[in-house]
């Protein structure tokens, strides 16, 4: 445990707040003067380290348990040639702008849509990341070139979703890296924002050594963005409320309590200028998600009980997107967990697979709490977990 906290850059201090224990404790923990730690605890440490493997902490070979990164999509290969091919000399006649403008727009709306986004998706990603290209590379203006530039950077926005939780860290990042580019090079503010939005989830979800980095990235697209929002259009003022959300969930990881609700709050103000029907295609950031980033904010700040009370005001039905609802019951089941209620979790993790199975499967909170509940002495409890791990390829038959 010692070796992989200093590999990371942790501090004993760093590590023991992440897992709720005192540094002296830690230190006997790492010394071998105390007992180790039961489950639960072993999985927020693998959690705060990143630890991809169990076998990796306990030492354990039979223990071979990916936690954080899902198990590997069967269309990534595929997804990940398109990304790394960058032909000098092309056949490929580019499409036209409409029709891959058409094709981006049904992309989205099946990523929303289906309960195995990622199959959907992973489909569509190679062609449309190669025309992408092609556009760019054929564009005789620099009008074109810029308008080419924001489809590309879409069309790399999609791909992180997919991406996202798989084994292949090097991959996300290429493709964050490279959204934010061809964002920039368009000179879309909403292209931008989005492209900005997803570059910091990955520096956040890289670890807390990545937290500023992530903060920095969020700070100057919101800046950027506004001095437009008075005449912004709605989805230009959507990405900037996600953005501003984004602080706050960051704050919320670091436990700033004050300054994730106020980041929350403001985030909240943003989407109440926002039509009452109106979703963010790419965010899912509106009126209605607002109660699911509360839901969210508390349980970053190990506010079990809260979680609770957010999650109970809050209606999934007004969730479109079922991935954005499957994440959410992710989060309340987190919610209950922290607030004593281990069977409504695994409940609440059951409607999560119902909504979107893939999202589940990929997700390292959900894993963790069924891996937990695995081993529950309740003998119900250990039954629906050990069903529901089976059924998204956590543990064999």
């Amino acid at each position: 445990m010692q070796v992989l906290r200093e590999r990371r850059g942790m501090t004993r201090a760093q590590l023991a707040d992440f897992i709720d224990v005192s540094p002296h404790t830690l230190k006997k923990i790492e010394n071998g003067q105390q007992q180790a730690p039961g489950l639960e605890k072993v999985m927020r440490i693998a959690e705060a380290l990143r630890v991809r493997n169990l076998a990796d902490l306990t030492g354990h070979p039979d223990m071979r348990v990916d936690l954080f990164a899902g198990p590997g999509h069967p269309r990534l290969a595929a997804v990940r040639a398109a990304v790394d091919s960058f032909p000098l000399s092309s056949g490929l006649e580019p499409p036209p702008v409409a029709h891959l403008e058409a094709r981006l727009h049904a992309a989205w709306k099946a990523r929303h849509q289906a309960p195995n986004h990622r199959e959907v998706i992973g489909r569509l990603l190679p062609d449309l990341i190669r025309d992408a290209q092609t556009l760019v590379r054929h564009a005789d203006t620099s009008a074109e070139r810029r308008r080419a530039q924001a489809l590309l950077a879409e069309a790399y926005s999609l791909s992180q979703f997919f991406i996202a939780y798989q084994p292949d860290a090097t991959l996300l990042w290429r493709v964050a890296e490279r959204g934010m580019v061809a964002a920039q090079d368009s000179g879309d503010p909403h292209a931008i924002g989005v492209a900005a939005w997803l570059l910091a989830q990955a520096h956040r979800d890289s670890g807390p050594r990545h937290f500023d980095a992530a903060d920095a990235v969020n700070r100057e697209a919101v800046r950027f963005l506004e001095p437009l929002l008075p005449d912004a259009t709605d989805d230009v003022l959507a990405i900037a409320g996600a953005l501003e959300f984004e602080l706050g969930y960051t704050a919320a990881r670091r436990r700033e309590t004050g300054t994730a609700w106020r980041h929350w709050d403001k985030a909240n103000d943003m989407a109440a200028r926002l039509p009452a029907a109106y979703y963010h295609p790419v965010t899912s950031f509106s009126q209605a998600i607002m109660g699911a980033h509360a839901v969210t904010v508390a349980v970053e700040l190990r506010q079990g009980g809260e979680s609770v009370r957010q999650a109970a005001r809050t209606d999934e039905v007004t969730i479109r997107s079922r991935p954005r609802r499957a994440r959410h019951r992710i989060e309340e089941a987190r919610g209950y967990q922290l607030d004593g209620q281990p069977d409504v979790a695994i409940a609440t993790l059951e409607r999560a697979h119902r909504a979107a199975p893939e999202t589940i499967a990929y997700n390292g909170y959900a894993r963790r709490i069924i891996l937990e509940e695995v081993e529950s002495k309740q003998a119900s409890r250990r039954r629906r977990a050990s069903e529901l791990a089976v059924e998204i390829g956590l543990l064999a038959v």
